[in-house]
């Protein structure tokens, strides 16, 4: 027969199996966070440090079904980028794109927001902000988004058109991509100087037919479909 007392103490090995379990776990659940980390930073644009379109219509979308009365998507197209690269080079070029990246991410992320890059020097942001506030912070980002920034000691004066949409103004039945449509169309307008900067996009400007997926007058929408 056992010695009296040995059943009352559980085997070591018993011990120690129940004891990994804790610390098995924890290290499947940092592994997990290390490769969901990675996976982030591999969307990432290498330029900005933003994510992409994706990202942007992800967030927007569980937004517009949550909070959509504050909801608004906007659309940053930098001003003479062209001009830019042919003068002072594709580096100063990247200079002007990275800085207002940077920024226009900072801006979104202090107010909870998210910005990404949409592709070349167009970005996109959601956030959610007071009908009451969006003027204001619309002039405050172009201010911040005109402030100079350097490149190898020559200053460069950053120009960005922005156009907003506001989900509160356009049918409930717009989702994310009417949102973003909306959007693009507001800043070309402001762009072509057709509206002043401020213009937020009406239900006609989320409903432009596209050509070819893409706003009218954008570059490729001329050519056939493959």
């Amino acid at each position: 027969m056992p010695a009296p007392g040995s059943l009352r103490q559980p085997p070591r090995t018993l011990v120690l199996a129940a004891a990994a379990v804790p610390l098995a776990l924890a290290a499947l659940a940092a592994d997990d966070l290390r490769v969901r980390r990675q996976l982030d930073n591999a969307r990432r644009d290498l330029l900005t440090g933003l994510p992409g379109r994706d990202a942007l219509m992800a967030r927007t979308g569980r937004l517009a079904r949550t909070r959509r009365e504050q909801l608004h998507v906007l659309v940053a197209d930098a001003d003479g980028l062209k001009a830019v690269n042919d003068t002072l080079g594709h580096a100063a070029g990247d200079t002007l794109i990275a800085t207002i990246g940077h920024r226009l991410g900072a801006w979104a992320n202090a107010r909870g927001g998210l910005a990404a890059r949409l592709g070349g020097d167009e970005f996109g942001a959601v956030l959610l902000l007071p009908a009451a506030e969006t003027i204001g912070e619309l002039d405050g980002l172009r201010e911040l988004l005109a402030q100079p920034a350097d490149h190898d000691g020559q200053t460069l004066h950053p120009a960005v058109s922005i156009g907003t949409a506001r989900a509160a103004d356009l049918p409930d039945t717009a989702g994310p991509a009417r949102l973003l449509r909306g959007a693009d169309m507001a800043m070309y307008r402001v762009k072509t100087c057709e509206q002043q900067p401020g213009y937020l996009a009406t239900r006609h400007d989320a409903y432009t037919p596209s050509v070819h997926g893409r706003r009218p007058g954008r570059p490729g929408t001329h050519l056939p479909l493959a």
